[in-house]
């Protein structure tokens, strides 16, 4: 919990735009948890967006020649731990069937 601000801060320093999302909230409240990677962030340098299916599509959408797009937080993983379940969740298809 104590490393989320940094995240923030580092991710605002490093980005255009960050869209700030749910990644494994287990039994925490997803918009805590946005609200203290947030704060060291400049609020001009964020969006937020709890739904994380439609946060890679706000991201996707935003794109343009030349930029990138970076997911960040589920590496190999392909699941949402979301209280007591492990709902199936796989970036990689997911970003798949939203390019076509």
């Amino acid at each position: 919990r104590g490393k989320r601000a940094i995240m923030g801060e580092i991710a605002a320093a490093g980005a255009d735009h960050v869209i700030l999302t749910s990644d494994n909230p287990r039994s925490e409240d997803p918009e805590r948890i946005m609200d203290d990677i947030a704060e060291r962030m400049p609020a001009s340098s964020y969006q937020r967006e709890v739904d994380r299916h439609v946060a890679i599509g706000i991201a996707l959408g935003m794109a343009r020649p030349g930029d990138t797009v970076i997911l960040m937080g589920k590496g190999h993983e392909t699941y949402q731990h979301v209280g007591d379940v492990k709902e199936p969740f796989d970036e990689k298809a997911i970003v798949a069937g939203l390019m076509g």
